[in-house]
């Protein structure tokens, strides 16, 4: 730990001496105001209407604006010198001019936005950590914006991810919810998420976290599928997920509220958001404030008394504020809060304890109960420094996450989780570099997780110790309540990295070499990771990609670790062998994408093929008994497995009317050899026990996105989701002696409509009503497991049954 902040004092020193010759120049220019002025209109070239809030920014500085309400700007004392304006907006083309600014001059700069309806021109930050256009990555870079989010009535991150393709998010438990997000079919633990580009979403924010995080704090998410991003970290082997927060751009705000009823049940989902954007007149500050608040009820799908999706109370505040502290320098602070419980199960409204007693609970039968409730602080720092020759980049971060978890699955229990992230990375720009302009990019950073997961319920397991010898005393009596009582898991992680890159790049070609290096504190030695790039564009309508890339996992506890599923009454818990060793992985993805204009249609077509092999990939075993009676899974590490396949993915746009975006992937799931999905030797053969693939992974699935506007007012949007089938294990040994059985599911297409009209109360003012349905086939789950002694991981397919919603927002 004293190593790594010596460092980081040293590059901030370093920085500090790098920055010293530019502070003069920053220094005059703020206390001898240029006059050097920019002012003009921005309209959109199809209608020549004026655009109020588009972004302008005088690139490789701070200085910046946004249009006002009636489509014009003015940059006011700028630094004098030779500059690119760039203006840009979502669901719009980037546009670019040269100005040369003088003291005393005033010019007049205007411009014309073109829609882009197929993202080609999207600025993104995932692909190299630095800002890059989305069409000239090195990698491919899938953003999921706002829109996306507000045609398919996405109210929170995991219903918006299944919207992009080679994406899946999948219910692993019938009691609580917990999801995953599946990249290329790999488990949730393969992918990195991450927060504003910073690695703090842990282990056990992991467990519940895509449906804690609401699509109204989300200015964008940024995907890559593939272990082309691994300088974010080493657990980016399935790909990365990087959600970029909201900042604010100009004064503004929303409200709104969605109630949803989930096939016309007693079951409801309310959704309240508000929105608002603050900017000082002088545009050196700002400041972007959310919240949601939300409560679902819970849903019962086959009137057993308990529920299949659980009962949700969710609040979520933060804001995202920026201080220019000169015309070369911003400061970025961010924070945000969320309280959210949830509960599944049977008997709602009693205490826990009381409902699953079928003494206590009025029915005289066993209940079942699984509660939590998060309290969630999130933050992060940055201080961005350019140069006023535009070739240094400088940035410091700080980022920490704390969670308090209290839980109930048969006793209590309580978990707290720190996570922080420290770093700096620095960017210079070459004009010419051996053979062709560059990017240089290094970086170091420390990361430090605190995990702290133990039970609470002591006179539980001392009943459960006098149930098995009520003449128990003493020592005696101590040891059979440590026998009943699970092991507490305290697991510090210290992770020293540092990366390093080199891009070389032009409009035609893109060359990428780097690594990271990674020394994990419950590890030996260190761990590096290189990858490579490729990019070639033949034309201006043609990008070619080919990525290389490795990646390493740690054996460290991952959040299924976290969760705690039920069968036959039972609670499953997970403990890791003590001989468990890295999991490794080697990942090549290669893709085409092809652009295209004909008249007022724009096009694009991509195939991408991925492959990845892993070694000693970590594998569960079937549940045992242990000998306190509950159920245990070991987590070892296997053979080894692969993973690939394509994914074919076309949007066709005419103008603003109408788009159609649509996915499939055709990927196989493999392990070297047959590994363990059941331990009854009872009913099965060893053959029958073992399978070679990879469970819960369908070999197909897709999804698409269609919307129509026949005027300006009135938009209809339709969205639907493909699920293949798949072998999904239903341990029935464990909750009535027959045999476990290895189900291959039915498949599943959801289809959603939803119906919007914008109502024009003033110039400022609009009121938007919307109304539509999710899954109105009502594509579900029907085999659902029944009563307190469920397989409660026996769950697969759609997560939500048929859902009708109606909504209002109110923005000005």
């Amino acid at each position: 730990m004293n190593k790594i902040i010596i460092l980081f004092l040293c590059l901030c020193c370093a920085v500090s001496a790098a920055m010293a010759d530019n502070s003069y120049a920053i220094d005059k220019e703020v206390m001898n105001p240029t006059d050097a002025n920019i002012f003009g209109h921005v309209v959109d070239k199809s209608t020549g209407e004026h655009m109020p809030g588009i972004t302008i920014i005088l690139k490789g500085t701070t200085i910046g604006t946004a249009t006002d309400d009636s489509g014009h700007y003015m940059l006011k004392n700028l630094p004098e010198g030779e500059f690119t304006v760039e203006v840009s907006f979502i669901g719009f083309k980037t546009v670019t001019k040269k100005v040369k600014t003088q003291k005393g001059k005033t010019q007049e700069l205007n411009f014309e936005l073109e829609e882009d309806l197929i993202s080609l021109e999207g600025v993104v930050v995932s692909a190299n950590r630095n800002e890059t256009k989305r069409r000239l990555a090195p990698t491919l870079v899938k953003v999921l914006s706002p829109t996306m989010f507000e045609k398919t009535n996405s109210t929170t991150l995991a219903q918006g991810l299944v919207f992009q393709p080679g994406v899946r998010v999948e219910n692993d438990c019938q009691n609580c919810g917990y999801s995953q997000v599946r990249i290329n079919g790999m488990e949730g633990k393969y992918t990195q998420i991450l927060i504003d580009s910073r690695p703090i979403f842990s282990a056990l924010a992991g467990v519940y976290g895509l449906e804690q995080i609401p699509a109204n704090m989300i200015e964008r998410v940024e995907v890559i599928r593939g272990g082309g991003s691994a300088l974010f970290g080493s657990s980016a082997i399935a790909g990365t997920i990087n959600i970029i927060t909201k900042e604010p751009i100009r004064n503004s705000g929303t409200f709104g509220h969605t109630i949803s009823n989930m096939d016309g049940s007693g079951a409801y989902d309310n959704n309240t958001t508000l929105n608002l954007s603050w900017v000082s007149s002088d545009n050196k500050m700002g400041a972007y404030i959310y919240g949601q608040n939300r409560y679902r009820s819970a849903w019962d799908s086959n009137g057993d008394g308990f529920s299949e999706l659980p009962k949700l109370k969710n609040q979520t505040i933060g804001f995202n504020g920026f201080y220019k502290t000169s015309a070369y320098s911003k400061l970025n602070l961010e924070y945000h809060h969320m309280e959210e419980f949830r509960r599944g199960g049977s008997g709602m409204d009693l205490p826990p304890h009381i409902a699953e007693d079928a003494g206590l609970n009025g029915t005289g039968e066993a209940g079942l109960v699984e509660q939590l409730q998060h309290s969630i602080n999130t933050g992060s720092l940055k201080y961005n420094i350019f140069t006023p020759n535009q070739k240094h980049n400088i940035s410091l971060y700080a980022s920490g996450q704390h969670i308090h978890r209290d839980s109930y699955y048969s006793a209590y229990g309580r978990t707290t989780d720190f996570t922080g992230v420290l770093g700096a990375q620095y960017i210079y720009s070459f004009d010419k570099c051996l053979f062709m302009p560059a990017d240089l990019t290094g970086g170091i950073e420390f990361s430090h997780d605190d995990l702290d997961d133990r039970a609470t319920d002591m006179q539980k397991y001392r009943d459960a110790a006098l149930a098995e010898d009520p003449t128990a005393t003493g020592q005696h009596l101590q040891e059979l309540i440590d026998k009943y009582t699970p092991a507490p898991l305290h697991q510090i992680i210290n992770i020293w990295s540092a990366y390093a890159q080199n891009e070389w790049k032009n409009e035609k070609w893109s060359f990428l070499i780097g690594g990271r290096i990674d020394k994990n504190s419950i590890m030996d030695k260190a761990i590096f990771s290189p990858r490579a790039n490729v990019r070639y564009n033949p034309t201006h309508d043609i990008n070619l990609r080919l990525s290389y890339a490795e990646g390493f996992r740690a054996p460290q506890a991952f959040d299924e670790d976290l969760h705690i599923s039920n069968v036959g009454g039972d609670r499953v818990s997970i403990v890791r062998s003590p001989n468990l060793k890295e999991e490794r992985s080697r990942s090549v993805n290669g893709s085409v994408d092809w652009y295209h204009f004909f008249g007022d249609f724009q096009l694009n077509l991509l195939f991408e093929g991925f492959y990845t092999k892993l070694s000693d990939p970590f594998v569960l075993s079937a549940p045992v008994e242990a000998d306190n009676g509950s159920l245990v899974q070991t987590r070892t590490n296997g053979s080894g497995a692969k993973v690939y396949g394509g994914t074919l993915e076309g949007k066709i746009a005419y103008q603003n009317k109408a788009q159609l975006q649509a996915g499939i992937t055709v990927q196989r799931s493999l392990y070297d050899n047959p590994e363990e999905w059941s331990a009854d030797k009872a009913h099965l053969t060893d053959a029958e026990r073992n399978s070679d693939k990879i469970l819960r992974t369908p070999n197909l699935y897709g999804y698409f996105t269609a919307s129509y506007t026949p005027v300006k007012p009135f938009t209809i949007a339709l969205n639907g989701n493909y699920t293949g089938r798949m072998y999904v294990p239903h341990l029935l040994s464990q909750v009535d002696g027959r045999a476990d059985v290895l189900v291959k599911s039915p498949d599943f297409f959801e289809l959603g409509a939803k119906l919007s009209y914008d109502f024009k109360l003033t110039a400022n003012m609009t009121l938007q009503l919307n109304a539509g349905v999710q899954n109105m086939f009502n594509s579900y789950q029907s085999d659902f497991d029944r009563g307190a002694t469920r397989d409660s991981g026996y769950i697969y397919g759609p997560g939500s049954p048929r859902t009708y919603y109606a909504g209002a927002r109110f923005s000005f």
